[in-house]
C-alpha cells in the first residue's frame, strides 16, 4: 500500500473501529460529484418533459419522464456505492436548467450533447479509478459505460426520428403516441 493510501485509510479510523475502505479520495470525491450531476441530469429531463406536455407531446414527455427516473436511479446507486464503502456523501445544490427551446428538436439536441458530456464524465471517474488500481470501482462503473452508450444511441435515434417524422402532423403524432409506451425499467445493476 503506497503512502498515500495508508495515509486515506488511517484517516478512516473512527473511535478506535477499524473501517476497511477502499476507495482512493480523489475517486470517492468525484463519485460525489457524479451524484449531483446525475440529479442534475434528471432536473433537465424534468424540464424537458413539463416543456413537451405543455406543447401537447404527451408521449415525448413521457419518454423524458422516464429518463428522470432512470437519472435519479443512477444517483442512487452511485451513493449506494459510497455509503456501502464508509464514504461520506455531500449533497449539493442543484442548478436550474438554463436552455430555452425554439423547437421540437432543440431539448433532443441538447439531451445528446448532455449524455456526452455524462459519458465523459464516468470516462473520468473510470480512469482515475484505474489510475489507482481501484479494480472494484472499475467494474461498478463498467455498468455505467455500457449504460451511457444505450444513453448516447437513444437520444440519437430519437432525433433521427424526429427528423424523419417531425414535419408531417400525423407522423408526430403516431410518433408521439410511440414514445407514450415507454415504461420504466429499474436499472440492472445490483450492488
Amino acid at each position: 500500500m503506497d503512502r498515500c493510501a495508508a495515509e486515506n485509510t488511517e484517516a478512516r479510523l473512527q473511535q478506535g473501529k477499524e473501517i476497511l475502505i477502499m476507495l482512493d479520495k480523489s475517486v470517492s470525491e468525484l463519485l460525489n460529484t457524479q451524484i449531483n450531476k446525475e440529479l442534475y441530469s434528471a432536473y433537465l429531463y424534468l424540464d424537458f418533459s413539463n416543456y413537451f406536455f405543455e406543447e401537447g407531446l404527451d408521449g415525448f414527455g413521457n419518454w423524458y419522464k422516464v429518463q428522470v427516473q432512470e437519472e435519479r436511479d443512477h444517483a442512487l446507486l452511485m451513493l449506494q456505492y459510497l455509503l456501502n464503502n464508509g464514504e461520506h456523501i455531500t449533497l449539493d445544490a442543484i442548478d436550474k436548467p438554463d436552455k430555452s427551446y425554439k423547437t421540437f428538436k432543440d431539448p433532443l439536441m441538447f439531451g445528446l450533447e448532455h449524455e456526452k458530456y455524462v459519458t465523459s464524465l464516468i470516462h473520468g471517474i473510470y480512469a482515475a479509478a484505474n489510475k489507482v488500481n481501484d479494480f472494484r470501482t472499475m467494474q461498478f462503473l463498467d455498468w455505467f459505460v455500457k449504460e451511457q452508450g444505450e444513453e448516447e444511441k437513444n437520444a440519437e435515434d430519437l432525433i433521427k426520428k424526429l427528423d424523419l417524422f417531425g414535419n408531417d402532423p400525423k407522423s408526430l403524432y403516431m410518433l408521439d403516441n410511440e414514445l407514450k409506451t415507454r415504461i420504466y425499467n429499474p436499472p440492472s445493476l445490483v450492488l
